[in-house]
């Protein structure tokens, strides 16, 4: 059994609508990689949750700064001429 067959075993089944121009492109790109649409999919959604988690480590990092008021920042760029 290929690892992409175990993957699916652990998989739950959705419904998902997708625009037809997207739906075709997903299409094209299951047969070009030789990979399932719901493998490429999940890749997809993998990586975009992966985004949010460097976000939320990003936002984690920073959160010891100083809160700014958007318009404290505005003010100081325009005294110091940089708007």
């Amino acid at each position: 059994m290929t690892g992409e067959r175990k993957e699916e075993q652990k998989q739950k089944r959705t419904t998902v609508y997708l625009d037809a121009e997207i739906l075709q492109a997903l299409k094209l790109k299951s047969v070009v990689t030789e990979k399932s649409m719901s493998c490429l999919v999940n890749r997809a959604v993998e990586h975009y949750l992966a985004e949010d988690a460097e976000d939320l480590d990003a936002a984690a990092e920073r959160a010891g700064e100083p809160d700014r008021d958007f318009d404290e920042v505005v003010k100081d760029l325009r005294r110091r001429g940089k708007i």
